[in-house]
């Protein structure tokens, strides 16, 4: 089944709000196996509307349009709808008694105003709204399916989840289609493409497989299209065993967790609690951690530990190492982890320093360097990486480091001393 996208709005074209609609929809319909061939951005103009409308009911089975339900004068996706498929607005009592509700639940009246978003086109089905004024709306005729969708992120993804997901899940017709993504860190794009040589034989039309790289590690979607579940499902297996087999140390999760739910997961199996010291990450791998629901069960706490001040005295790292050393050295990442884990009760620990840059690095230190220490109560040890990008990627790229290498030590994977250099 295949889906064309059409997000309204000026200010999406203009930069001033960034299109995160079309990437969520974009996600969430294909990982519900469905095919979406092309997003299209388009203006606050009915005329664009329209043309867009036409063009993409000539080639999808069903266009989901978003943005542009709102009770302001540039909110013309409705009239431009109504206009283009001929098909007049008329008022919804029960939708203008809803939206009107909505106002009365907040402890206000509804503006006069507000009564334009109870207009439906003929023929369209409303979709009560819970989260906000504007409704969605559904048409199913001879062309295929035209859903329409309010722009605001939160009642889009509402919307979705609740109501159009499941109708369109409910078409028939469909072939079986499963998804899975696995979930890798602690190896480049192209190093797996080279451990995973050969698996070509196994895929097709029916059987896909794509690279998402991100500065957290590279996702694997595996994608299998078959005339029955089972059929799919055993094409998907097929896939996932040969991956399984040749990048097994690096795989972190085959139901797409993220690695701080891994992580998570794995310090309350093992009743273990972690601390963490930060300088070059500034934070961001405490907010990772806490990023997951339950870490208060785990995470201890953390210290940025930005200032070499705040190194000493808070983590003690002594003085003379620091001059000797320097902050970006293995000697120090291993003080700071040991420091933080004493100071904060924990029973491992992780620390990161680095250069984010883009200034600040020497011939023998590059911008991109980080050592990044672990300790516990048996080992405490530092891990060199090399992740020159801008600061931010670095911050994330750091963290993501950080976190696979508390990952591989708490399954007792063979954790190497070395350098590691990612590119």
């Amino acid at each position: 089944m295949k889906i064309i996208l059409l997000t309204i709005g000026d200010e999406l074209l203009t930069g001033t709000t960034v299109n995160t609609n079309a990437a969520w929809l974009g996600a969430e319909l294909t990982a519900h196996g469905f095919t979406v061939v092309r997003a299209e951005t388009l203006r606050d103009d009915p005329h664009a509307i329209c043309q867009a409308l036409q063009r993409a009911r000539a080639e999808a089975d069903v266009v989901i349009v978003c943005g542009g339900l709102g009770p302001t004068h540039d909110d013309r996706t409705r009239e431009a709808l109504a206009d283009c498929l001929n098909r007049p607005l008329q008022m919804h009592a029960a939708l203008l008694e809803q939206i009107k509700a909505y106002f009365t639940r907040r402890g206000r009246h509804m503006p006069e105003r507000n009564q334009v978003q109870a207009l439906v086109p003929e023929g369209f089905t409303p979709i009560p709204n819970p989260l906000g004024t504007a409704p969605g709306l559904w048409l199913q005729d001879a062309s295929g399916i035209v859903v329409v969708l309010p722009g605001v992120p939160h009642e889009l993804q509402g919307l979705m989840r609740e109501a159009v997901l499941p109708r369109l899940q409910q078409l028939p017709g469909r072939p079986a289609i499963l998804q899975r993504t696995l979930v890798t860190a602690g190896i480049g794009e192209s190093e797996l493409q080279q451990r995973l040589q050969g698996v070509e034989s196994l895929l097709d039309e029916a059987v896909q497989l794509a690279y998402l790289p991100s500065p957290y590690g590279v996702r694997l979607r595996l994608t299998a299209r078959a005339a029955s579940r089972e059929a799919a499902q055993q094409r998907l297996s097929e896939l996932v065993a040969f991956i399984q087999k040749r990048i097994q140390p690096y795989l972190v999760s085959l139901s797409g967790e993220t690695l701080e739910v891994v992580v998570g997961k794995l310090l309350r199996r093992l009743g273990a609690t972690v601390a963490v010291a930060e300088s070059c990450t500034g934070g961001h791998l405490a907010d990772c951690i806490t990023n997951v629901s339950g870490a208060s069960t785990y995470f201890r706490g953390g210290v940025v530990a930005y200032d070499n001040a705040v190194k000493v005295e808070v983590l003690g790292v002594a003085p003379e190492l620091l001059a000797r050393e320097g902050a970006v050295s293995e000697a120090v990442a291993i003080q700071m982890a040991r420091g933080v884990r004493k100071r904060l009760g924990a029973q491992v620990a992780l620390a990161t320093t680095g250069i984010a840059g883009p200034t600040g690095g020497t011939p023998d230190k590059p911008v991109g360097t980080v050592w990044i220490g672990l300790a516990d109560d048996q080992v405490a040890f530092a891990q060199r990486y090399f992740l020159p990008d801008d600061r931010k990627r670095f911050k994330q790229r750091a963290t993501a480091a950080a976190l696979d290498l508390l990952r591989r030590h708490l399954l007792q994977q063979k954790v190497p001393r070395a350098a590691i250099f990612h590119r």
